[in-house]
């Protein structure tokens, strides 16, 4: 079982999204995948996901429902196996809350995706919702091929 963990700034936008499209896409792979979200800030704990963000991801197929946001937390370090960021200070705050010592591998969801793309901008402010799914769900096919050869 591979447990994976997106996440971004508030948890309403793009690592639920990331975990919704991750369970649409991954649901057949040979290991299992277990995913979640969660976002750097608590700004939003308890809420669903933004509801423009929701309605771009259901065009799509994608349900985004049972989802509400939650903060990051030093335990997920050792709760699961794969950690991916949306965007660099996202990496920055979530090293800063690594345990010492501790090494689950800590990534940019881009850094599965072909070609020179280093983030997911946050719709939350661009109001790019389909340019963010585009990112996201490129990022999970190109994790789907790096499980998938492991």
């Amino acid at each position: 079982m591979m447990r994976i963990l997106f996440v971004c700034l508030g948890n309403i936008c793009r690592s639920p999204a990331a975990e919704a499209v991750a369970r649409t896409r991954l649901g057949d792979m040979p290991v299992a995948c277990l995913v979640d979200s969660a976002g750097t800030s608590g700004w939003h704990e308890g809420e669903p996901p933004y509801p423009p963000m929701v309605r771009a991801a259901g065009a799509r197929g994608v349900a985004m429902t049972g989802l509400y946001a939650r903060k990051a937390i030093a335990d997920d370090f050792e709760q699961f196996d794969l950690i991916l960021a949306m965007d660099g200070d996202n990496l920055a705050a979530l090293e800063d809350l690594r345990p010492a010592g501790n090494d689950t591998p800590l990534r940019l969801l881009t850094d599965f995706i072909d070609g020179a793309v280093s983030a997911v901008p946050d719709p939350y402010y661009t109001r790019d919702f389909n340019g963010a799914l585009d990112l996201i769900e490129s990022g999970v096919d190109g994790l789907a091929r790096w499980l998938a050869a492991r």
